[in-house]
């Protein structure tokens, strides 16, 4: 075996490792639901109930990936439409069509707010050697803080997301004075 060859299993290691101590932190049940073709996880103690589509009141000049709120039980939750916050097209609903109802906190405040996703697919167990970091594209003007790492089970890749970045400061704001005032 030549030297370069035993550096590259070195490098191939140290990876694993890096890897799996990344993922440590991160490992867990996430809950999964598809975007077009893509996968996404979030933490399943994050989610508070899955709920089918139901009417949105469209709230007039908020961003247009702000889809509304609903009345859920009496208690007004604001609807994000996750697609068009990531800059996909927006889609005709479908029978699989659900809002994910979540809960996190924002500045030492629970928030609690509905996201709008194609697909719920499983609660799934994520090991720590199942997680790599976030892809880096070599770009600072690329906004990727709100993945907290990427998933591998078998032959798919799970983003795993962290539902508290997804919205910037300003939009979680909109969001809860849309509650406030409505």
């Amino acid at each position: 075996m030549n030297n370069e060859s035993i550096s590259q299993e070195k490098f191939s290691a140290g990876k694993e490792i890096e890897s799996a101590n990344f993922g440590e932190s991160l490992a867990g049940k996430y809950m999964t639901f598809k975007l077009a073709e893509e996968e996404y996880g979030l933490e399943i103690l994050m989610v508070r109930e899955i709920i089918g589509l139901m009417d949105i009141t469209r709230v007039p000049r908020t961003k247009e990936f702000i889809r509304g709120v609903i009345n859920l039980r009496g208690k007004v939750i604001p609807v994000i439409d996750l697609r068009l916050k990531f800059g996909m097209s927006r889609v005709e609903a479908t029978d699989q069509t659900v809002i994910i109802v979540v809960q996190y906190s924002y500045m030492d405040r629970e928030f609690t707010m509905g996201i709008l996703v194609d697909e719920v697919l499983e609660v799934f167990d994520i090991a720590a050697d199942q997680i790599e970091p976030p892809p880096t594209f070599g770009t600072s003007t690329m906004d990727t803080e709100f993945i907290l790492g990427v998933g591998k089970a078998e032959k798919r890749v799970i983003f795993l997301l962290d539902i508290a970045k997804v919205l910037t400061s300003e939009d979680t704001e909109v969001l809860k004075k849309m509650v406030t005032e409505t």
